[in-house]
């Protein structure tokens, strides 16, 4: 990515930078939901975002659902994670480390069948 997304402060904005798609919506909701396109896509046509609400039986509040989502999409897209600090490993861990990896060789000595005396 070249640099931080520009995100219009109005959602009126920002569904202008958007392909609006209504569709009927399927699951739970009985005849109303076979006979309303209610459902809303959005395309943010400068990235390639999609998102979809369908949980609503007004087109209006799925179309400002989906807007509140994009809007969270985009910030997290711009978001930048501060840089890790790699940090020095005490002595007292890497002492407790190796006295666990000899025990655990003492332990798997213990596996093997006895040495026969041969006399």
């Amino acid at each position: 990515m070249e640099g931080p997304i520009d995100i219009p402060d109005s959602d009126v904005a920002l569904l202008s930078q958007c392909r609006v798609q209504t569709f009927r919506a399927t699951g739970p909701g009985g005849q109303s939901v076979n006979t309303t396109d209610s459902a809303v896509r959005l395309l943010h046509k400068p990235t390639g975002i999609t998102v979809t609400c369908r949980r609503e039986r007004s087109q209006l509040l799925n179309k400002s659902i989906a807007v509140a989502r994009l809007r969270e999409k985009l910030e997290a897209l711009n978001r930048v994670d501060a840089p890790r600090v790699p940090t020095k490993e005490p002595r007292s861990v890497k002492r407790r480390v190796l006295e666990d990896k000899a025990h655990r060789g003492g332990v798997k000595r213990l596996r093997k069948p006895p040495a026969r005396d041969e006399e």
